[in-house]
Order: C-alpha cells, then structure tokens, then sequence
C-alpha cells in the first residue's frame, strides 16, 4: 500500500537530520460524478515566509529584516507543502510599519516565482492580518490580475500595525468593521478567517483580544467575508525539541494561558461552546487547521511543515477559484496527524436534494433524516511513521434559533452527541468506515456536524504540558443544516 508519510531515507531524528525522497501521498479522495470534478484537497491557509519581518527599532521609520521572524523563502514552503501532501497553499505574511511595501515589492514577486517553481500546488497571495480591535485573521485573496493591488490597500489602509507613527484609532472594532465593509465591496472579496483566536484567553470560557461578541459583528459586516476561525491552531510542534523528545514546560500551539483541548481551540472543541452558539443562529462559521509555519521544530522552531501534522480538506476543483469557494462556504473537514484523508457526510429526506458537508437539506416539518458517513481511515503511516486508527465517531445535532440578543453567549445548550459510533457499529468497505443514522420526526430547524478521534475521551480535554501531538488526534466536519419548511 502507498505510505502517506514522506519517505525518510537518511538520518534520525535524534540527529534533527531528515532527508526527503519525494512525497507518496494518497491522491485526492474523487468526487461524485454529479460535483463536477470536486476532490477532496489537502490545504493551509496560514503560511509564513522570511518576508514575515524582524524589525529594527533604531531606525525611524523601523526597517524590515527580511527572515527575522519567519525563515523559509516563499518557494521553499511550497515544495514542503507539496512533499506533504497538499493541494493548495495560503502565503500570509503579518505586518508592521510600511510592512505592505514589503509584501508588494518583495513577498509578491516571490510567490510568482514560486508558482512557477511549484505548479502543481494552487498557492494563494494573503497575509495574516493584523486585525483592527483584535489578534489575527488569515486574508485570503482571490486569484486575479489585480490580487496584489487589491490586498496592498487592504494593508495600507486597514492593517492596524501599517502606520508609523502608530495610530491608535487604527485599533478599534469600529475600525475592522470598516475594512470588512470595504472587503465585502470588492469587486473579487476576499475570505478572512479568525487566527488562534483564543490562545489570549485566561481560561475556559474566558476569552482575550478575540470575543464572541466581535465575531457575531464580523460575520454580520460581511458575512461573505468573514466566514470562519482556526479550530485546530498552528505551533502545534510547540513540544517538541529538535532532538525529537519533548520539552514537558511547552504548551500546544502555544496556548499557555489556557491549553487547547485534542489539539483545538475551545471556541471550537467545547460541545455546545461557541461554534455550536453561533451555528445555533444560523450563521455559516467554519472552523479550519493550519500550521502558523514559521520555523520548523528540526530547525528549532515550534512549527510543522504545511501538511505535516495539520490539514484542511476541501471539497472543490483543483482551481483558485472554486478552492477558495469551498472555504468560503464550509465544504470543509480539518484533521490532525493524518488520521483520516477522505470524508462525506451526506443528509437525505424523502422531501428534497441530499446535501453534503457545508449544505442545507430543506425538510418538511415531521420528516426522518438520514445521515450516512463514510470516512477513510488509511492503514498506511502518517508523517510521523505512526499509524493512526479512527476510535469512535460522533454525530452531533443543535436546533438554530433566532440570533442571540446577548452578544456574548457562547454556549448552545441544544448540542448534544445524538450517536456515538464505534468499531462495532460501522461497517467497513476497504480503508473506508461507513455508519448511518436516522433522525426521526424533525420538527425544528437545527444542523448535524461530525468529529472523531484515535483516543478514548468522550470529550476532548485540556492538553496538559508536553503532550506528544502526535498521540491526540482529533477530526472534524463542518456542519449541514437542516431547514424545516
């Protein structure tokens, strides 16, 4: 059977010393005949690169240096993304005073380049935005003959680290409201998704530069725009040492205040926390997986390479246009350490056209539901040598009422796990696992959503210090919707 892993040939781990001899990834997982070629494709969409500055203080304005932050030149994130099995790749350099200089004059030509170096890899010109009255967002351009035009007035105008002297009326939520009303009129808008968007916060429930009440106001500003947060966060390698053993005082992801939980961010891990609060109102909130690369942990850093550890999957044609479409609209599963390459989840009633992950199924008020999943659970090893099997899978419902009036909640108290699958409830069909379930007599409006795990916890639980990341692996789908008509 073909290994996903990539094929070390020399050196140990012990040495940080690892020499590739290409990628052997499984291809995509194919499409339906009636998706028109859709695949399942391996992404990033949070992707640094040595124009990810340092800056020097003693200069005024502070001048940029260049892989001061961040290492890898642009076309080298690309061939590691495409050695680990990615389709597609976001380029997203953060900021600083005059930093969209640097991303026009340097970091664009050198995407060009590396387009060219990489063909088969859809890359993506972004940034990681320094977001106005909060931490950062991914920005997502679409592909066209003006996308560098278009994101450096992003930058210059709206980045709230551009300016120098700094402009503290650059950082307000008023602020963001207006670069996302200016986004949304884009002829081409961009997609922007939330960046650990708790890693500030002070504990489990409590939240930091990132709040419920803010994104509630993102997603009704430009709800084309902004669509979404990083469930599972970048610096997932935050552990580990170059040596390969693990540092016991590290924290995954970086998340030090509050540890994320099987890997992922409690805005998103918590059952019936805030995702599933802002589903419960209908809004189309996606969650992805990235690396946040910036340095690799063999180099040491605390970064996986793009598709080493984290990936997004989406459900589109190998094209910028209709990648950047799934992300836009939810047809999207992220998982952690490989631990699955291929899911469909499908809803159908007698009453109406199934529809898949990031859909909506109309239902007639007292119809059944049936939810069919099949996943692919590869025996093959993943990128640690490691081979992961899928433990239990569970299927999750919430009703969708009217939004909030508190634009603070976050907390959906409908969710709840309605099966729990195990090894002796599915059937299998080759790699793939396939299990169903019916929901009966469906009265209110509400959506079904999907997760699963190599471990044994019925919930995922805070990640204490150390962890192996390797050990906890979590996937997750975004939702369908169930429209009672």
């Amino acid at each position: 059977m073909i290994s996903r892993a990539v094929a070390w040939t020399r050196g140990t781990i012990a040495a940080g010393l690892i020499l590739f001899a290409g990628c052997a990834s499984r291809p995509p997982a194919p499409a339906n005949a009636a998706d028109d070629g859709r695949q399942w494709l391996a992404g990033d969409h949070h992707v640094h690169s040595r124009y990810s500055v340092g800056w020097n203080d003693s200069t005024t304005p502070p001048t940029p240096i260049i892989a001061g932050d961040a290492s890898y030149p642009i076309p080298r994130n690309a061939e590691m993304a495409r050695r680990f099995g990615l389709s597609w790749m976001v380029s997203t350099d953060h900021g600083g005073p005059n930093h969209a200089k640097v991303n026009l004059e340097q970091a664009y030509p050198e995407l060009l380049t590396s387009r060219t170096a990489v063909p088969d890899l859809v890359q993506f010109y972004g940034m990681e935005f320094d977001t106005p009255g909060a931490d950062h967002s991914s920005l997502i351009i679409p592909h066209s003959e003006h996308e560098h035009t278009d994101l450096h007035e992003i930058e210059h105008r709206f980045s709230k680290r551009e300016p120098f002297p700094p402009d503290v009326s650059r950082d307000t939520e008023a602020a963001m409201l207006g670069a996302l009303r200016h986004m949304a009129a884009l002829p081409l808008p961009p997609v922007l998704i939330a960046n650990h968007p708790a890693r500030s916060a002070p504990g489990l429930g409590r939240y930091g530069q990132d709040t419920p009440a803010e994104f509630r106001a993102w997603n009704d500003a430009a709800p084309r725009v902004a669509v979404g947060m990083e469930g599972a966060p970048g610096h997932q390698a935050e552990t580990l040492r170059r040596d390969g053993s693990r540092d016991s005082t590290a924290s995954r992801g970086g998340y030090a205040r509050q540890a994320t939980l099987g890997g992922f961010d409690q805005m998103s891990a918590r059952l019936g926390g805030l995702w599933d609060a802002l589903l419960g109102e209908g809004r189309r909130w996606w969650i992805t997986a990235t690396s946040d690369s910036h340095r690799n942990w063999r180099d040491g850093g605390s970064d996986f390479w793009p598709g080493e550890y984290s990936k997004t999957y989406v459900y589109a044609r190998k094209s910028h246009d209709d990648i950047l479409d799934g992300v836009r609209n939810g047809r999207v599963f992220v998982t952690t350490g490989d631990l699955i390459d291929a899911l469909m989840m499908t809803a159908t009633s007698a009453s109406a056209m199934p529809a898949q992950i990031g859909g909506t199924l109309a239902v007639a008020t007292g119809s059944d539901v049936t939810v069919t999943i099949r996943l692919r659970d590869p025996a093959d090893t993943n990128h640690a040598g490691r081979r992961p099997t899928v433990q239990r899978v569970d299927l999750i419902v919430g009703d969708v009422v009217a939004p909030s009036a508190d634009r603070t909640l976050d907390r959906n108290p409908t969710t709840r796990v309605v099966r729990r699958f195990t090894a002796a409830e599915w059937r299998r069909d080759g790699d793939w696992l396939v299990m169903r379930h019916v929901l009966r007599d469906v009265h209110h409006t509400s959506y079904v959503r999907v997760r699963g795990t190599n471990g044994e916890e019925l919930e995922p639980t805070p990640d204490p210090k150390g962890e192996d990341p390797w050990s906890d692996l979590w996937f997750y789908a975004n939702p369908i919707f169930l429209t009672v008509r």
